[in-house]
């Protein structure tokens, strides 16, 4: 990252339109907000390096192979002098109400950030964009886009940089837009000037706390992913815990009981983005329809969704546990039974388990 040249011929007086027009610019390509932040992480470093040390990032283990490089943003992009960070809402305007698919056992729910188009892909062109607008403003400077992705502490930043606060579910919570929104970055080489920190407003609620269908908050701020759904049903590649597969319930990608109880999102808009709208039904669909997926079905029907990067084994190991804990029924276990003929170690070990619950459940 090197625009020094550049960067030494902008006054204050310049740098301060440049930031107004980067707001104006950032808004027509959809986002929603943002802020802009140093690089000083310093007072959130402890705090990773703690939740780290407890294990409290299962098998993530690429989060402690660069430990504290999350917070230097400095030392991961060299020249970086601030981040522009983002933020771009994704409920769905469009689809059944999240409770009622929760509270529906034969169907699955999927994270609602999950029914459309992969966010990573669109956000990333847009910070492309934007970077794209600043250069033709002010020259070549230097930049680097960020979207869930490398070891960036997005959250520590989009609260420095004013779009809203950690809440004690760990994620962002803005005041007048709840938490449905998604995260990017654009550091820069550009000493811009600060927009102030968002303040915490979470006070004695503990709603997402108590509502937690494993008790994955272990304490306020803290979530212990080992426990966590979201974590379970995306990232763990290994078999569900026994004692945790009743609470999962019929969540078969993610979780999304904590933002679903807070207060917050009574601000909630849904997002104006067509390629967040649910694709193929996945806002409320039947167990049994996606447990007769094979792996080119899978494919073919998550091409561009953030589903796929789990892979067909994990979709099916979450789905049969999902089966288990729905109302016995006799489809479902010859459904169970029919794909233990073909099924892999690891997915035998949950159809046993799923069977079980619906034979046990018929006995009764």
């Amino acid at each position: 990252m090197d625009g020094t040249k550049n960067r030494a011929a902008l006054s204050a007086d310049t740098l301060q339109e440049l930031a107004e027009k980067i707001e104006h610019w950032s808004h027509a390509l959809g986002f929603q907000q943002i802020g802009i932040t140093d690089t000083d992480l310093s007072a959130s470093e402890a705090r990773l390096l703690n939740w780290l040390d407890q294990g409290f990032h299962g098998e993530m283990e690429w989060m402690q192979r660069h430990g504290a490089l999350r917070t230097r943003p400095q030392e991961l992009v060299p020249g970086t002098l601030r981040i522009i960070s983002v933020r771009m809402d994704y409920l769905p305007p469009a689809g059944r109400d999240p409770q009622d698919v929760l509270d529906d056992p034969e169907l699955g729910y999927v994270s609602r950030y999950a029914l459309g188009r992969d966010y990573h892909k669109i956000m990333r062109k847009r910070l492309q964009k934007l970077a794209e607008k600043i250069q033709q403003q002010i020259g070549p400077f230097g930049y680097r886009a960020f979207v869930d992705s490398a070891p960036v502490q997005e959250k520590a930043l989009a609260e420095k940089a004013g779009l809203g606060w950690v809440g004690k579910h760990s994620n962002v919570i803005n005041s007048r837009a709840g938490s449905w929104f998604f995260l990017g970055e654009l550091f820069t080489d550009l000493p811009l000037p600060l927009t102030q920190a968002a303040e915490n407003h979470c006070g004695s609620c503990q709603a997402c706390i108590d509502i937690c269908p494993t008790r994955a908050i272990v304490a306020p701020y803290t979530v212990d992913a080992r426990l966590c759904i979201s974590y379970l049903t995306i990232e763990h590649a290994g078999p569900i815990p026994i004692e945790l597969r009743e609470a999962m319930g019929n969540r078969i990608y993610g979780c999304d009981d904590c933002q679903l109880v807070c207060p917050w999102n009574r601000f909630a808009r849904p997002s104006a983005e067509q390629d967040y709208l649910p694709r193929n039904a996945l806002d409320a669909p039947q167990l049994l329809d996606l447990f007769a997926w094979d792996e080119a079905t899978f494919l073919q029907r998550t091409e561009g969704s953030p589903l796929r990067r789990m892979g067909h084994q994990r979709w099916l190991r979450n789905i049969s546990v999902a089966l288990g804990n729905a109302p016995a029924e006799a489809r479902i276990i010859s459904a169970l039974e029919k794909k233990m003929e073909t099924a892999s170690e690891l997915l035998q070990e949950h159809l046993r388990w799923s069977l079980q619950m619906q034979k046990e459940k018929l006995k009764k």
